[in-house]
């Protein structure tokens, strides 16, 4: 292919071939190739339009670049690293499908506000992707808990035991963040609403352009106000990356504990053999590695979110080479969270839990306490009495390696009178959970409440 350049006309020598390589960025950018072209498919029928280029060659460029779409899809298509990127090449392509008229296509455009429509096209694209992936996750974790009701676990803080749970609570909690997660998700969608294109290169165009067509036929709410703002604006892809680098933390959490429920220690749950993987040299080993990968690619996408806020924080208005940084970033960060979204939903939706090994789980530690605490308190003693003398009865359990459960009611009479023969019935760690009736708590009806409202909500989502 020749290396003239399409912005070569002021220059009196090649650019140096290292610098080809270094300034390009089809490499990676060409995954753009579909919102490149959709972008000037509608700026040349907005072109032809508006009379600003004959109708004739805004359909000859139309076509023309329905034919470049092809080869790009069918891979006979060749990029050339010397036109730079995604936006020169498509460009290179269609002038070598259909001559001249090519050249009208960047009439009344900059590759400053061709990039950015790109970009917030393909950001509001994938984000709709990750929310679809999460209201699958969502599902599953559904399900689960609507399976374990029943299934008594203990509840931790600071990882020690604390109180008696159901599996069910604690999946709905996790459902909780991923709620939130989609919350986020929309909102970036809602902040790729606005188009850029027909901003020019900072200061808009001299033509009598009409960005509300071109608006509405790409799928965007509105044109942008500012075409300074427009084209330096990478704000949406931070939203993304940082919405990304949330649901991945949760992941994380969620991996993490996968991984400690899957020792010998807890062996709260077994992971499905297709989902783990053995030891070179251990021939017992199952080891969690999709938890543990997906535990450490959350930093990867941290790294992403971090290393484009640095980027971006140093630059002056308007556009600067600086931000074909982003890219790699964006498409790093969406690439990490869809396949661990995805391996997650395969691992926790294959899993199987150990039900008697979580509710053996719940009887130490003494996780009924505070139910001994709330008895009393309902028995008229005042709450931190009772929390008092609670605390001599764990001490003395402790001393003497029972559990509450196993202390005598003569033993029970000595620490308190106001204990009777129903405090057994009180610190069964199943009732403990059953009590639990509070709006947002443990209790079968209450999560059954959770679940409910995830369903409708989920319903609403579609």
């Amino acid at each position: 292919m020749s290396d003239k350049k399409l912005w070569g006309g002021r220059f009196t020598k090649s650019t140096n071939a290292a610098v080809d390589d270094f300034n390009s960025s089809i490499r990676f950018d060409q995954r753009l190739y579909y919102f490149d072209i959709m972008g000037s498919i509608a700026h040349a029928e907005m072109l032809g339009k508006q009379n600003i280029i004959s109708s004739e060659d805004a359909e000859k460029i139309v076509n023309g670049l329905n034919e470049v779409m092809k080869d790009i899809e069918n891979g006979t298509a060749e990029f050339d690293i010397s036109a730079e990127d995604i936006h020169m090449n498509v460009e290179k392509l269609l002038t070598e499908r259909i001559g001249e008229p090519a050249k009208k296509l960047h009439t009344a455009r900059s590759r400053n506000d061709q990039v950015a429509v790109d970009s917030k096209m393909y950001t509001k694209d994938i984000a709709g992707k990750i929310k679809k992936q999460l209201v699958e996750l969502i599902a599953v974790f559904t399900k689960i808990a609507q399976e374990n009701l029943y299934t008594i676990m203990p509840g931790y803080t600071h990882m020690q035991k604390a109180q008696p749970v159901t599996l069910a609570f604690h999946m709905m909690a996790y459902v909780e963040m991923f709620k939130r997660d989609i919350h986020r998700i929309e909102n970036t969608i809602e902040n790729c609403s606005q188009m850029p294109l027909g901003s020019g290169a900072l200061a808009g165009v001299t033509y009598n352009i009409d960005r509300d067509y071109t608006a509405k036929k790409l799928g965007f709410a509105e044109p942008t106000l500012n075409a300074m703002d427009s084209v330096s604006d990478r704000d949406f892809v931070l939203d993304f990356i940082y919405s990304a680098s949330v649901v991945m933390m949760h992941l994380s959490r969620f991996s993490e504990e996968v991984i400690l429920w899957s020792t010998d220690e807890f062996g709260f749950i077994v992971l499905d053999d297709a989902y783990s993987t053995g030891s070179s040299i251990m021939p017992q080993k199952k080891n969690p590695d999709v938890a543990e990968l997906i535990r450490g690619k959350t930093g990867r996408v941290y790294g992403d979110l971090m290393g484009t806020l640095a980027m971006m924080k140093g630059l002056p208005l308007a556009y600067n080479k600086d931000m074909q940084e982003d890219k790699e970033s964006l498409f790093d960060a969406y690439d990490t969270v869809s396949s661990c979204i995805f391996m997650f939903t395969k691992m926790i939706e294959t899993a199987k839990f150990n039900k008697d090994n979580m509710a053996q789980g719940a009887e130490g530690g003494y996780t009924n306490a505070t139910d001994v605490a709330d008895y009393l308190a309902k028995k008229g003693v005042p709450f931190r009495s009772a929390h008092e003398i609670v605390g001599k009865l764990v001490l003395f359990c402790i001393e003497n390696n029972i559990t509450l459960s196993q202390v005598s009611m003569e033993q029970y009479k000595q620490i308190s009178e106001h204990f009777a023969e129903d405090i057994y019935e009180a610190i069964n760690t199943v009732n403990c959970a059953k009590q639990r009736k509070s709006y947002g708590g443990p209790a079968p009806e209450s999560v059954q409440k959770m679940i409910d409202a995830t369903e409708k909500y989920l319903e609403g989502l579609k």
